[in-house]
């Protein structure tokens, strides 16, 4: 099972004022028990069935996705598996691209989602560390959401490391069966800013392998200064940092893998994007069953809701006489 989503800090508030309330209300109804010579052995039903479906909402709050939908695919299918991956090192703060680098490249993710409606996508965040936010999923809306989410804040500190990116997409790929016969791709966001240098037998592996990197461009050669609060971000002497688009590294990212490469000032860029991901050729000539995971929160969401009903149909007395 997957999660597409984790409990943020108000979450776990709410579960913590949830304890706290009925710790209060049942050492409360013990207590006028006590007093009235009686037990309160009425309130652990209640107790049961109230925290079993507010658990079953978190858990449908978090999106879980599980079971496999078999799916007949052959090499004619334009369903295809892509990774994205989104830059969200400070420097996409800039705003040499209206609104920011950050923005601009959200917007674009949409456009490819909504372009390609049949298609799984994942997203893997690239700061200092890459992680999956997103694995490979059927669930557009979860992906808009997840998306919209993003922020160059929720990245630790230190030097952007795009090479580290590529390669867990490219482990992601090989870890999942679903993949192997599906037209697989890393589309790659990004001013290009990054410290490594990208082992070139890695890009290699991922030519061969039939997994190209298509990278976007965000930002201007001119470049610009990067946002912080009221200020700008400065380096060690005082000086305001520029951060400009390394157009020569992401289109050697795309050349060396057999990729695409554009910018996200060409007008055009989206359109050409779309058609050269749809000109992909890979897999298998012959007809594969394809396991398709989706978001599975409904489900909870029911049984949730059927207990509270339950909850609030039956009435069972407190105290025992």
């Amino acid at each position: 099972m997957n999660w597409l989503y984790t409990l943020s800090l108000t979450d776990y508030l709410l579960i913590t004022l949830f304890v706290c309330l009925y710790l209060i209300y049942m050492g409360r109804t013990v207590w006028l028990a006590r007093k009235l010579g009686t037990t309160a052995w009425g309130v652990a039903p209640k107790l049961f069935l109230r925290s079993l479906y507010v658990s079953l909402l978190f858990i449908a709050l978090m999106g879980p996705s599980f079971g496999k939908a078999d799916s007949s695919v052959s090499a004619t299918d334009t369903r295809r598996d892509l990774f994205i991956i989104v830059d969200i090192s400070r420097s996409m703060d800039a705003a040499d691209v209206v609104p920011t680098r950050l923005e601009r490249t959200k917007y674009a993710v949409q456009q490819l989602i909504d372009t390609l409606a049949t298609d799984r996508f994942g997203l893997i965040l690239a700061g200092s560390e890459p992680f999956v936010l997103l694995p490979l999923t059927a669930d557009h809306d979860a992906l808009r959401q997840s998306v919209r989410d993003v922020r160059t804040d929720i990245s630790a500190m230190g030097s952007t490391n795009l090479c580290e990116a590529i390669e867990l997409a490219r482990q992601k790929f090989l870890t999942d069966s679903s993949t192997r016969h599906m037209v697989r791709a890393i589309v790659l966001l990004s001013d290009g800013e990054n410290f490594t240098t990208c082992n070139r037998s890695a890009l290699i592996r991922l030519r061969s392998g039939q997994m190209p990197i298509l990278t976007v461009g965000v930002g201007t050669e001119e470049g610009s200064t990067i946002r912080k609060e009221r200020g700008v971000v400065r380096d060690a002497d005082g000086q305001p940092v520029t951060t400009r688009l390394n157009r020569d590294f992401l289109s050697q990212l795309s050349q060396t893998t057999g990729g695409f490469y554009a910018e996200t000032g060409d007008p055009q860029y989206a359109s050409e994007l779309v058609g050269f991901i749809r000109s992909l050729r890979g897999g298998s000539n012959n007809e594969q069953q394809v396991a398709l995971s989706n978001n599975k929160y409904y489900y909870f969401l029911l049984v949730a809701l059927v207990f509270l009903l339950l909850d609030l149909v039956v009435t069972i007395r407190t105290f025992s006489v």
